[in-house]
């Protein structure tokens, strides 16, 4: 499921420039990382472990159910279905880019 969660977010790349931050959601186990950089030109998603502004902890359905729109963030949040290490309101920036 990481390697199709992967591809979906390497298409909608272009979709994150706004945020022009580093973001990596950490699904799970070890090489289940994805980091996304809206600072580079072109925005690069990669399946690799590093800094960023915000760390975003889930599985990897739930991150799914985020994307397809049947998990509110917010709500995810509050019911600990998702853990934020640094900047929050990047994070609520994001969840908004992160639906179809």
């Amino acid at each position: 499921m990481v390697d199709e969660l992967f591809q979906t977010l390497s298409g909608r790349a272009a979709h994150f420039r706004s945020l022009n931050a580093r973001v990596k959601f950490v699904l799970g186990g070890p090489g289940d990382t994805i980091l996304v950089d809206a600072r580079s030109t072109p925005v690069t998603v990669e399946r690799t472990d590093g800094d960023a502004d915000c760390a975003i902890r889930l599985t990897p359905e739930n991150l799914k159910r985020l994307m397809n729109g049947k998990m509110d963030p917010v709500l995810a949040f509050t019911l600990g279905k998702l853990k934020v290490d640094g900047s929050k309101g990047l994070a609520m920036k994001l969840a908004s880019l992160l639906e179809d």
